[in-house]
């Protein structure tokens, strides 16, 4: 069974990723075969955060962009890169 942290491997932190952060929006790396779910779910575990929405794109890697809901706190580890 995979647990939170083998789902999600890595925050990512680009300008444009960075912007994300004013919109509750916050990337990650994560696992070729997780699910959208299944990020969702470690992300909430990961972080005590509620996940409204998650979108994701393949390439070489995964990359996760996980939409929090309005009344979620924020990431407290994105927080102190603004």
């Amino acid at each position: 069974m995979k647990t939170a942290h083998d789902i999600i491997l890595k925050p990512v932190i680009t300008e444009a990723s960075m912007q994300g952060i004013a919109n509750k929006k916050y990337t990650f790396k994560v696992a070729k075969d997780a699910n959208k779910i299944e990020i969702a779910k470690a992300v909430a575990e990961l972080f005590g955060v509620k996940v409204a929405k998650v979108n994701t794109m393949n390439a070489d890697w995964k990359k996760a962009i996980v939409t929090l809901t309005e009344d979620s706190k924020s990431i407290e580890f994105f927080d102190s890169m603004m």
